[in-house]
């Protein structure tokens, strides 16, 4: 009976499993205000898809278009779909008073201009307000969150960046972009976010208290098996995903310890690191903290053998082979997650054939709560991208995140990892039996 039912899970399309997963989040939004800003690009018509589920959601929505953005979507359009007005000039008919742009900014609980063009980006980060939607950017001061959406190489360009990076430092919210075909045909980041993407985000937004109260232990990176002074074994993972989870879990009110190995990566803001070198080191800080965490999430990639005898000194090429002698590294994640009393755990798993069956063996196999796959050589996500898709196994269940930026899928996660740790802990306490469950 089970067999069949997970037969017919598998049958599903990509479409219906979107429609249960909106279905679930009806009623998300209710009583939340959100204020719609649109720039002129082609993106536009995605920004009119939001509009829908947002109030399907139970948010109440107003849109602020600027001129350009009326020549590919038109007001019309947005006040059918919100129930408001859509807001163009400084001084519309529709407005309410002299003041809009004040009104406008303190009636929102959260602004997200999608698309944001590279002009609006460029105007926003030098402080102009020389339209109603520039004008109430500057005169909010709560969450402002932007979409780009752009031609690749505007996105490269170092003007942009500097813009984007201007932007961060003052907490505006980059939200993407995305990669792939663009309108002008070419192929790169650019992309806007699609809906669903930054509908998932505005639900984030909302509860960035998702994990407050927990503490939450992750590794992250690569490891180092020295061979020799000189010389070691290691693997391309780069942290990057790792250190985003961090990031998404401290955003959501979490306190973070994060076990990283080396990297080139600063340690995020609010989160306490531990920095080690090999796979040994990593084991200790974990099993030293592993106690005094609720929520345990292995993103590092652990090297699986070490050298069994480190040469002291360099050693010198000869003619002959080399032969190294390897043993096995403790597994970190089997040993959290099959303890005496573990925390609720989540594993990474890289496949490069047979994602799922790999994936779902290695879940009940290590008795984790969750588990995050990708699939390694697939373009823009896997080692040292700063884009990536993944795919989220739990019992029961499963879920594909489509390509995007790793911040991005790390909010996703950290959203997701915090529903199934209620989930959870709400079964403890009612005696529920996972493993036994996950054994049956």
């Amino acid at each position: 009976m089970v067999e069949a039912a997970l037969k017919a899970i598998a049958g599903w399309s990509r479409e219906y499993l979107e429609i249960l997963l909106n279905f679930k989040l009806m009623g998300e939004l209710i009583n939340k205000r959100i204020l719609l800003g649109v720039t002129g690009g082609i993106a536009a018509y995605k920004s009119a898809e939001l509009v829908r589920r947002l109030r399907e959601a139970g948010a109440e929505v107003r849109v602020v278009m600027t001129d350009a953005a009326t020549r590919f979507v038109t007001p019309l359009t947005f006040r059918a779909l919100s129930g408001n007005p859509a807001r163009v000039g400084l001084f519309d008919a529709e407005a309410e008073s002299a003041m809009d742009h004040i009104d406008l900014a303190r009636w929102a609980d959260v602004v997200l201009v999608a698309p944001a063009t590279a002009d609006f980006l460029a105007r926003l980060a030098q402080g102009l307000a020389d339209d109603l939607l520039t004008s109430l950017c500057l005169a909010f001061d709560r969450s402002l969150l932007v979409a780009p959406a752009m031609n690749r190489t505007m996105w490269a360009n170092p003007a942009m960046q500097a813009n984007l990076a201007l932007l961060d430092t003052r907490g505006i919210r980059i939200c993407g972009p995305a990669a792939g075909e663009q309108a002008c045909g070419e192929n790169g980041l650019g992309r806007m976010l699609e809906a669903a993407e930054l509908f998932t985000i505005l639900i984030g937004v909302f509860a960035s208290d998702a994990l407050a109260g927990t503490r939450v232990l992750i590794t992250a990176g690569p490891t180092q098996e020295a061979i020799d002074p000189v010389r070691f074994i290691s693997n391309r993972s780069s942290g990057k995903m790792g250190f985003a989870i961090a990031r998404a879990a401290a955003e959501a009110g979490s306190e973070v310890t994060l076990v990283t190995g080396p990297v080139a990566l600063p340690c995020p803001e609010r989160v306490i690191g531990v920095p080690v070198v090999t796979a040994e080191d990593m084991y200790a800080k974990v099993m030293q903290r592993v106690a005094n965490c609720d929520i345990f999430i292995a993103a590092a990639a652990v090297a699986d053998y070490r050298v069994a005898r480190v040469a002291t000194q360099k050693i010198k090429k000869s003619g002959g082979n080399l032969t190294l002698q390897l043993v096995r590294n403790a597994d970190i994640l089997a040993t959290v997650a099959q303890g005496a009393d573990p925390p609720f755990t989540v594993g990474f798993a890289a496949e490069t054939e047979q994602l799922a069956e790999h994936a779902r063996a290695k879940r009940m196999g290590k008795s984790l709560n969750m588990l995050i796959a990708n699939r390694v050589g697939m373009p823009g996500a896997g080692f040292d991208s700063d884009t990536n898709t993944v795919n989220v196994f739990w019992e029961g269940g499963d879920l594909l995140l489509p390509l995007a930026s790793k911040d991005q899928i790390a909010r996703q996660l950290i959203g997701m990892i915090a529903e199934h740790y209620r989930t959870w802990i709400n079964q403890k306490a009612a005696g529920y039996d996972h493993n036994a469950e996950d054994s049956a």
